[in-house]
Formats: structure tokens, sequence, C-alpha cells
């Protein structure tokens, strides 16, 4: 019996304290100054991604101008 009443305990512990978590992730503001902070953060981690992104699709394109040195050989020996 005492078994029970400790892993009882245990289990109605752990969904308060679940409970209690839940809770606290989301809030509801009326507050303009509040709302226009959040869209103003939101829309520069927007622009961050798009500049990474962008950042991402130049990359390869600077790789390719590099010859390859293949290309330098067979280049150097048409000349001669």
């Amino acid at each position: 019996m005492k078994k029970m009443s400790v892993a009882l305990a245990v289990s109605l512990l752990s969904l308060a304290g679940t409970a209690a978590a839940q809770s606290t992730g989301v809030t509801m503001s009326t507050d303009p100054a509040k709302a226009a902070d959040i869209e103003q953060r939101a829309q520069m981690l927007q622009d961050a991604q798009d500049k990474q992104s962008a950042m991402k699709m130049e990359m390869p394109g600077h790789k390719a101008k590099h010859p390859h040195h293949g290309a330098k050989a067979s280049g150097a020996s048409a000349a001669q």
C-alpha cells in the first residue's frame, strides 16, 4: 500500500509540474507597444533568414569562377 501511495504522489507531482510549465508558455497582451515590438523582432528574424539563404545561394557560384587544375594545364599546352 505504501508503494502505491508513493507512486500516486509522484504521478500527481509530475502532472502538476507539467501543467505549470504549459501554462507559462504563451501569453496574450493587448498592449500596442508590445505587439509592435514583437512584430519588429519577427521582421528582423525574417530579414536575417533571407540574408543567410541569399548568401548560401551565392557560395556555389563563387567556387565555379575558379578554374580546375586540369584546365590550367590544358590551357597552357594549347597556348604553346
